[in-house]
């Protein structure tokens, strides 16, 4: 499958930062086309529209940027799910409209979901043990917890280890999306409504009432909540 070169602004001198994102760009989607195996440096350099040389100006070897490109996915994803929510609206509710946010990035981010997840099941440590694991997810955890015990103080979510319920939470969301990606023709909508009623069951102060099974009919609108 050929991959085009990333589009580039006519012959205007690009700085280090934007010549290293179009690297992650070629990056992902190159993976997301090819397979991390497949997925070879020169084909990435004549993406970006550079030479292949060019790479290790910018990234120390091949495994740098892949934990590079791994790492800005991760948080691009992050941010498309929270961006334009209501962070100020009652905890549960920001929850549930956060999960049917993450569960149309299947939709919306289907390259990046698909580069991310080749990085990180195949992208290993001398050793044989992976690069990447629990340790990339610190700064989403953080602002899971903050807003958790915001919950708790404000007295909708119950008085649980907020480390444990952002843990719990994201396993969970990871979970769905593995899901989704392997079952297409899943009711994406239907799926985060009963992952959000069996999450907010267990972490409400008063839970949720349940909306419908997966895939199950329902006469609820998926984002009456938010």
């Amino acid at each position: 499958m050929d991959v085009p070169p990333t589009a580039r602004p006519g012959r205007q001198r690009l700085s280090a930062e934007q010549r290293r994102h179009a690297l992650v760009d070629a990056t992902v989607t190159v993976v997301a086309a090819r397979g991390y195996d497949g997925a070879a440096l020169a084909d990435i350099a004549a993406a970006a529209g550079v030479s292949k040389g060019l790479i290790w100006h910018y990234f120390a070897d091949g495994d740098d940027l892949m934990v590079h490109t791994a790492r800005s996915t991760l948080v691009k994803l992050r941010d498309a799910v929270v961006a334009d929510l209501d962070l100020e609206a009652p905890v549960p509710a920001v929850i549930r409209a956060a999960i049917n946010r993450a569960a149309e990035l299947p939709d919306t981010h289907p390259r990046e979901l698909a580069a991310l997840s080749a990085i990180i099941h195949n992208l290993r440590a001398p050793d044989g043990s992976p690069r990447l694991g629990l340790d990339e997810y610190e700064e989403t955890y953080a602002g899971q917890e903050e807003l958790f015990r915001r919950g708790q103080r404000e007295g909708s979510l119950r008085q649980l280890d907020p480390r444990l319920m952002a843990v719990t939470y994201q396993g969970a969301v990871d979970t769905m999306l593995t899901y989704l990606q392997a079952h297409p023709d899943t009711n994406a909508a239907d799926y985060a409504r009963s992952l959000a009623d069996l999450l907010l069951g267990g972490m409400a102060a008063t839970p949720s009432p349940s909306r419908g099974p997966v895939n199950g009919s329902t006469d609820s609108n998926p984002d009456d909540a938010e």
